[in-house]
């Protein structure tokens, strides 16, 4: 076979001698030659997959830079939404935003609902929990200050020479000036025993609604060891009536990997979802925000408006 691929070349080269063809001219006989002695080749083939493949990179690229364009266009509208907040916010200065909200928590003083936190169990609390206690009532009144519809607000039966109450002055800043009514009395010496709601997760009986009548009680208690039902039985012995959060009514038990539930909340986070439910009117609206995802509910598709 090489042998005849040489004696072509020999003729071919003699055939140009003769008619004098031009060097291009013979490149170009010597081409189709090639082209017409190599045959069917699969040469293509591996060309054409690699096309492909550039191909599909290049539309993987394309998708991903849309992607980042998109995500680039989106933090650029969340930047310049935050930096408009911010410069409504600074339309007031700080003295008049401290007066309107003055304003609105003297206003509740006197016409808004009245909830009163029972610190009347800090004999049951470690140094540790009575220090948290301090904390979660430092994030109450920063929630009530920041309500559009805040509540009156009590701290009962708080010792002024107690260890709760220098673990407020140390704890939250400006504790004194508080626009809370602090008071060694009990609440139940202070209302109407009528008029008194005590919110504990024990209770059987659901609450309904925001009563701007009624008083709402919280049991200041952060207790690592878990006793039972020490507010419930507080409560119960002094004959006032109880409700619970109705969280078995809107929302269900979510799998987890501890398969960990429960319904025992702080002072602070209870507080965030009364506020929520006086805000809003729903329920499914407040407990989805106020319960933390860790306490392992989760809202029914029941309950959820279709």
């Amino acid at each position: 076979m090489e042998m005849n691929a040489v004696m072509q070349l020999s003729e071919k080269s003699s055939r140009c001698e003769e008619q004098q063809y031009t060097l291009p001219d013979m490149m170009e006989l010597l081409s189709i030659d090639v082209e017409v002695n190599s045959g069917p080749s699969n040469r293509e083939e591996p060309a054409l997959i690699c096309s492909k493949n550039v191909m599909r990179k290049q539309r993987n690229w394309e998708r991903r830079l849309e992607a980042k364009k998109s995500k680039r266009k989106e933090e650029k509208q969340r930047r310049k939404q935050n930096q408009q907040e911010k410069d409504v916010e600074h339309q007031f200065s700080k003295r008049v935003i401290k007066a309107i909200t003055k304003e609105r928590l003297e206003e509740a003083r006197t016409s808004g609902p009245r909830l009163c936190v029972d610190l009347s169990m800090t004999d049951c609390m470690s140094h540790k929990e009575i220090s948290r206690l301090a904390g979660q009532i430092r994030r109450l009144y920063g929630s009530n200050k920041k309500a559009s519809q805040p509540f009156h607000l009590f701290l009962t039966d708080l010792e002024r020479d107690g260890l709760l109450y220098r673990e407020c002055i140390r704890m939250n800043a400006g504790f004194l000036n508080y626009l809370i009514d602090v008071t060694e009395e009990s609440w139940i010496d202070l209302f109407p025993s009528q008029d008194i709601i005590y919110l504990t997760p024990d209770a059987s009986e659901a609450l309904d609604r925001v009563d701007e009548d009624k008083v709402y009680i919280l049991g200041g208690l952060v207790d690592e060891s878990i006793q039972k039902k020490i507010s419930y039985t507080r409560a119960k012995e002094l004959g006032v009536h109880m409700a619970r959060l109705p969280i078995d009514e809107y929302m269900v038990k979510k799998p987890n990997p501890k398969n960990f539930h429960s319904k025992i909340l702080a002072i602070n986070q209870v507080f965030e979802i009364l506020l929520t439910l006086r805000h809003t009117g729903s329920w499914i609206t407040a407990l989805s925000s106020g319960i933390p995802a860790g306490k392992g509910y989760m809202v029914s598709s029941e309950a959820v408006p279709r």
